[in-house]
C-alpha cells in the first residue's frame, strides 16, 4: 500500500534552510533540490535525475540531518564511500561506512556506534547491505531513510551494470515504511523506467533536473595522430591541471601513460590489469595531488568525487551517449570551466560495432546497443551545436550553447551527395566485401598489388574520387555510417555493405549535406575564438569556457586578472589547504573546494562573521579553520 504523498511543511522548509547553511555553508539551494528534500524529508520515496555536479548527494544528505534515525546509502565503491563519508565529517555529520577496506575491529566499532544511534549516515555497498548479518543489523536499526545512489547499475541496458543492485527491490520488502531514495545522473527513458520497475518505485515521484552541464565546453576531432593531438590539447589547454584520458584497452592505457610522462606530463595508469595497490596508489596521488592527469579504462569511474577536473579527454569512442555523459560529467563538478574532449575515426566505429556482434547477449541487447551508439555517432558527427542532441537524448529540448567546439567554430557543410553516390557504389561494385580504406583507394585510383589482384583497378568506379583528399572520403564514409547508409559487416572482416536506406542517394531521389573534416590546427582558434564570445555565452561569473587555464591560473579566471593581490591570496590558501590535507590524510578538496577558496580570495573577509558567509563554510569548519583562513587572508602590515 502506498504512503500518503507529503503535506507541505513550513517549519520542516526553514529547518531545511537552517541545516544547508549551518551543516555545509550554503544559503540557497539550487534547482529543484528544496522540492526534493522536503518530499523526502516528509516520508516519500523518490527517484532523482540530476547531472554530475548537480548536488545530488545533498538531495539525500540533507533529509537524513532532518529526519529521526539513521540513514542507510547504498554506494557502489569503496572510494566514493569514503570521500564522502570524510567530506561530512568535516561538515559535522556523524558518518561512516561498512565495507571489506574495515577490519574486524574497525567494523565492531561502526556497528556498535550505529546501534547506539551515534551515525546520521552509514554508507554500504550493495553486497554488504544484503548480507544477513547486515540486514540483522539494520532490523534493529531506526532507518530514517535508505538512499540508493548511481541507481543506474541496476538497469540492464545501462552503462555500468551491477548485478547486486538487482536485489536491492528487497528494501521495500523488508522496511516497507521507510522512505527510500534513488539518484543517478544518466538515464534515457528507457533506464528510468528499468530503475523504477526493479527497485519496486512506482509510486516514487521522479524528479528530472536539466541534464545540462553549461560549464563543460564538449569537442570532438576527427582522429590523425591521436597522442599528438591529446598532447596539443593539453599543452595549449590545460597545462598542469587534473584530467582523465580514457582510452578502451588496458594496454592502450600503459602505453598511452607512458608516452605522456616521456613528454613532461604527469601521467599515472589505472586499469583492473594493475595490480589492487598500485590503483589503489594512483587514485590516491590524483585525488591528493595537483596537476596528475590519470590515463584509465572506465574502470576509473563512479568512485571518482574530485570536483577540480578540469578536462576529461577520450582517445576512444564510448559504447553509448550515457557512457559518454556520465563520463565526460566527471570533470567540473566544482561548476568551474572545464573541457570534454574527444577524437574519433572510423576504426572506432568498426571496433565498437564487433563487440555488440560478438557479444554474448541476445539481439534485442544487441540491437538495442546498436541503437546507443548510432545515437553517439549523431553527436559526433553533427554539424550543428553538440549540446542539443546530447541533451535531446535525455529528452530535454535545447538550443545552440554558443560553446562547443561547433557552436564556436562551426564546421564548413557542402552538398556531398555526388560524393556519397560515388562511394556507394564504390562498396557496391567491388562486391561489399572491403572495409574503409580499401575502397577510398579504389576511389583515388591507387594501384598496387591488392588491388590488381582483385581487379579493382579495372572496376568503372576506379579513380572517380580524386577530387577529394583521403581525409574527406574518410569523413563521407563515417557520416555514412553514423546516417545508416552503410554497415559495417564484422563477419567479413569489416566489410561496409549498404543498407536498404541506400537507395534513394543511389538512385538520386535523395540529397545530403555533409559536414567538412576540420583542418589541421583549426582547434586551436577554438580559445580565440572563446574568448571573443566569453562575454555573451559564459554563464555569469565564470571565464569563458574555451579558455581552459592552467592550473595556477584556472581559480583566479573568474575575477579580473590584474588582481594580483587575489592571485597571491589564492596560491598562499591553496597551499595551506594542500598542508592541511596532507596532515589529516585527505584529499584537498574535502577540506575547502576549489569553488571555495576563489570567493575566500576575491571577497577577502577579515572576521568570523563574515568567514562564515563564504559558500563552503559551515559552523564546523569555521571553527576548524577559521582563524587560519584570517591570518591569510588578513596579514599583518609591514
Amino acid at each position: 500500500m502506498p504512503r500518503a504523498t507529503p503535506l507541505a511543511d513550513p517549519s520542516l522548509d526553514q529547518r531545511a534552510l537552517d541545516r544547508l547553511r549551518t551543516t555545509f555553508g550554503h544559503g540557497a539551494f539550487r534547482g529543484n533540490q528544496a522540492e526534493i528534500v522536503r518530499h523526502v524529508a516528509s516520508g516519500g520515496d523518490a527517484l532523482v535525475l540530476m547531472p554530475t555536479g548537480g548536488g545530488k548527494s545533498l538531495c539525500y544528505q540533507l533529509p537524513a540531518l532532518l529526519r529521526a534515525g539513521t540513514a542507510v546509502v547504498v554506494s557502489p565503491l569503496i572510494a566514493l564511500m569514503q570521500d564522502q563519508v570524510a567530506a561530512l565529517r568535516q561538515n559535522g555529520v556523524r558518518a561512516a561506512s561498512l565495507n571489506s577496506s574495515l577490519d574486524t575491529q574497525e567494523a565492531g566499532r561502526v556497528q556498535r556506534a550505529a546501534l547506539a544511534g551515534e551515525l546520521d549516515l552509514l554508507y554500504l555497498a550493495p553486497e554488504r547491505l544484503l548480507s544477513e548479518g547486515t540486514l540483522g543489523l539494520l532490523s534493529r536499526l531506526g532507518i530514517s531513510l535508505f538512499a540508493i545512489d548511481e541507481a543506474h547499475c541496476v538497469a540492464q541496458w545501462g552503462h555500468d551494470f551491477r548485478p547486486e543492485y538487482l536485489q536491492l527491490s528487497a528494501l521495500h520488502e523488508r522496511f516497507p515504511a521507510v522512505p527510500r531514495i534513488a539518484l543517478t545522473a544518466t538515464a534515457d527513458p528507457q533506464t528510468r523506467s528499468e530503475i523504477i520497475d526493479r527497485l519496486a518505485l512506482g509510486d516514487a515521484r521522479v524528479f528530472i533536473s536539466s541534464f545540462d552541464r553549461p560549464n563543460i565546453r564538449y569537442a570532438i576531432v576527427d582522429k590523425d595522430e591521436p597522442r599528438a593531438q591529446l598532447l596539443n590539447f593539453i599543452q595549449s589547454h590545460h597545462p598542469g591541471d587534473c584530467g582523465i584520458v580514457y582510452c578502451l584497452s588496458r594496454r592502450k592505457v600503459d602505453e598511452t601513460a607512458d608516452w605522456l610522462v616521456a613528454r613532461g606530463i604527469h601521467a599515472l595508469p589505472y586499469h583492473a590489469g594493475l595490480d589492487a595497490a598500485i590503483r589503489s596508489l594512483h587514485q590516491q596521488r590524483f585525488q591528493q595531488e595537483d596537476g596528475v592527469v590519470v590515463v584509465a579504462t572506465i574502470a576509473f569511474g563512479m568512485g571518482i568525487d574530485k570536483p577540480d577536473v578540469r578536462f576529461v579527454a577520450h582517445l576512444d569512442l564510448p559504447k553509448s551517449v550515457e557512457g559518454y555523459y556520465q563520463e565526460t560529467g566527471r570533470a567540473g563538478r566544482d561548476g568551474l570551466p572545464a573541457d570534454a574532449w574527444m577524437t574519433y575515426g572510423m576504426a572506432d566505429v568498426v571496433q565498437q560495432r564487433r563487440m555488440i556482434d560478438e557479444s554474448e547477449a541476445d539481439a534485442a541487447w544487441k540491437r538495442i546497443a546498436g541503437a546507443k551508439l548510432n545515437a553517439l555517432l549523431g553527436i559526433a558527427e553533427t554539424a550543428g551545436c553538440r549540446r542539443i542532441p546530447l541533451l535531446a537524448y535525455f529528452g530535454e529540448a535545447s538550443g545552440a550553447c554558443g560553446r562547443c567546439d561547433n557552436c564556436l567554430d562551426p564546421p564548413q557543410t557542402w552538398d556531398a551527395t555526388e560524393a556519397a553516390r560515388m562511394a556507394l557504389s564504390a562498396v557496391y561494385r567491388s562486391g561489399q566485401r572491403f572495409g574503409m580504406v580499401h575502397v577510398i583507394d579504389i576511389l583515388r585510383g591507387k594501384s598496387g598489388e591488392r588491388m590488381q589482384r582483385w581487379g579493382h583497378d579495372q572496376l568503372s568506379v576506379f579513380g572517380i574520387g580524386t577530387d577529394h583528399d583521403e581525409t574527406t572520403w574518410r569523413a563521407v564514409f563515417r557520416q555514412l555510417v553514423a546516417q545508416g547508409l552503410v554497415a559495417i559487416d564484422h563477419q567479413a572482416h569489416g566489410a561496409l555493405i549498404l543498407t536498404e536506406s541506400s537507395r534513394p542517394v543511389l538512385r538520386g531521389e535523395q540529397s545530403l549535406l555533409m559536414r567538412r573534416p576540420r583542418q589541421t590546427g583549426r582547434d586551436s582558434t577554438l580559445r580565440k575564438r572563446a574568448n571573443r564570445r566569453g562575454s555573451a555565452s559564459t554563464p555569469p561569473g565564470h571565464p569563458p569556457v574555451g579558455a581552459a587555464p592552467t592550473q595556477g591560473k584556472a581559480l583566479t579566471s573568474a575575477r579580473p586578472q590584474h588582481d594580483a593581490l587575489a592571485a597571491d591570496l589564492l596560491n598562499n590558501l591553496k597551499a595551506w589547504r594542500l598542508a592541511e590535507a596532507r596532515r589529516q590524510s585527505l584529499p584537498p578538496f574535502v577540506i575547502l573546494h576549489d569553488s571555495t577558496l576563489i570567493a575566500l580570495a576575491d571577497r577577502r573577509p577579515a572576521d568570523l562573521q563574515s568567514l562564515g558567509s563564504i559558500p563552503g563554510i559551515g559552523v564546523k569548519k569555521l571553527e576548524r579553520y577559521g582563524d587560519a583562513l584570517l591570518a591569510i587572508l588578513t596579514p599583518p602590515p609591514p
